[in-house]
């Protein structure tokens, strides 16, 4: 079964609305996710936020936040997800932010670095990952990667 269908199946049974913000993923998770049929069940909607102004703006991100530790990390993706939660009125708000490259990267924060975020009823969470490839690869591999946590979560919520 697909992914993105098993967590449609996983929201449903569950009463779930799902709402996302994007950043280096670019609106690629909110695609696979409308690619079911019966989407609009369980899916809210996301905001693409890419710059600083639009994580403000459209997500509450602190600007402290943003200065103090940047757009890819922990601190932000944790503001991102309660932002796009809230923004959606959804029980389950998901981030995610990173440097897909090829430029960006830092030493402590190279190219394919991904911070994944939740936001829920039972608590927030934010995940780090680092993928390799190009910035098409990173930006997939984040996408699947962001669903397989949502999906963990669902099932088994927080350790």
């Amino acid at each position: 079964m697909l992914l993105e269908k098993e967590i449609g199946t996983l929201l449903k049974v569950n009463g779930y609305k799902l709402a996302l913000a994007e950043s280096c993923t670019g609106g690629l998770i909110g695609h696979r996710i409308t690619n079911i049929p019966g989407s609009s069940e369980y899916y809210l909607g996301s905001i693409t936020a890419y710059a600083y102004e639009a994580k403000e703006r459209l997500l509450g991100v602190q600007h402290n936040t943003l200065t103090q530790h940047g757009a890819v990390s922990e601190e932000t993706a944790l503001e991102m997800a309660r932002g796009v939660r809230q923004a959606l009125a959804a029980d389950i708000g998901m981030s995610v932010t990173g440097i897909a490259g090829p430029g960006g990267g830092l030493p402590l924060k190279p190219v394919g670095t991904v911070w994944v975020g939740l936001s829920t009823p039972s608590g927030e969470r934010a995940v780090r990952l680092l993928f390799e490839g190009s910035r098409l690869q990173v930006k997939k591999q984040a996408a699947e990667q962001a669903l397989l946590l949502l999906a963990k979560y669902i099932k088994t919520g927080f350790p």
